[in-house]
């Protein structure tokens, strides 16, 4: 029988039972693909992450993202939750006299590399995690996407359009108009939405406005989802890196670096920050950042 530590984790937050909870395993060498699955069905969070022992003084770790239904090749909120994980158990320690630690985390897809600066006043540790460089892939039909949702072609963002953009895991990036339209919006049916999505290029659809929740955001989302993965994931990671890779790629952000926020309307307010590198036409590479809470932490039996 395995014993292996577990760690719950409100990732984008720095206040406990807000941003996004994800479950973390740690020492998961042992366990198959099998087993990662039905012990994130198990869960029952967006995503939980399963991270390797690493050798003795190694700065590299392997690490995998399952949601309830499937394994995905990257995924924001748990990376920040896997390396809050790692600092609280003590696997890696941040380097004495504020210098920043890196990381390499390798995931299904091949390695990122994740930054850790010491928390302001103390507070937790800041995760920096590079994205790889952004795909631009297919765009979709308003007359047929927004119906999905609740919504209608008037609700979309004049001019733009509905994109596949990934990072490392495909998001449908719907930009909307206003704050209205995004918090009018929901799955109207799931069963339609699954079917769209069976057919196409993207793993789940990121719906957006500019201009935050709060006065300290430059853009606010909801990321919706289809049975058996959770209805609306609180704080999205790697679709914040998708959303910050269009809106400087279509010219409609100012600035490359920026305050996205989500999850507000749900009572798990998440703060993403973002860094966009390289020209709009050519754009090398998005980090997000954010801070993670431990909130629950125990043992997990897995004889499965």
């Amino acid at each position: 029988m395995l014993h292996l530590p577990f760690l719950l984790v409100d990732a984008f937050t720095a206040e406990p039972l807000r941003g996004n909870p994800c479950a973390v395993v740690l020492d998961a060498d042992d366990l198959d693909p099998e087993r990662r699955q039905r012990l994130a069905r198990e869960f029952n969070q967006s995503e939980t992450a399963f991270v390797n022992r690493a050798a003795p003084g190694s700065a590299e770790f392997t690490v995998r993202f399952f949601t309830p239904a499937e394994e995905i090749p990257l995924a924001g909120h748990p990376t920040i939750a896997a390396v809050t994980a790692l600092l609280h158990a003590d696997r890696v320690a941040l380097p004495a006299g504020g210098a920043a630690l890196t990381l390499t985390l390798h995931l299904l897809h091949g390695p990122i590399r994740v930054d850790v600066l010491p928390g302001a006043s103390g507070g937790p540790a800041l995760v920096w995690m590079t994205q790889r460089r952004p795909v631009f892939g297919a765009t979709h039909a308003p007359e047929t996407v927004l119906p999905l949702f609740g919504l209608t072609p008037d609700d979309l963002l004049p001019g733009a359009p509905i994109q596949t953009v990934s990072t490392g895991t495909p998001q449908l990036m719907i930009p909307l108009r206003d704050h209205a339209g995004l918090r009018r919006a929901h799955v109207a049916d799931a069963a339609a939405l699954g079917r769209y999505r069976a057919g196409s290029d993207f793993f789940s659809p990121h719906l957006f406005c500019l201009g935050g929740a709060t006065p300290a955001g430059h853009t606010f989302a909801r990321h919706f989802g289809t049975p058996p993965d959770v209805s609306e994931d609180p704080v999205t990671g790697s679709a914040t890196g998708g959303m910050a890779a269009y809106l400087w790629h279509h010219g409609y952000l100012d600035s490359a670096e920026f305050i996205a926020e989500q999850g507000h309307d749900m009572g798990r307010a998440g703060t993403v920050q973002v860094r966009v590198h390289g020209p709009r036409e050519a754009i090398e590479s998005v980090q997000i950042g954010g801070t993670g809470v431990v909130v629950l932490e125990g043992g997990l039996r897995a004889d499965l």
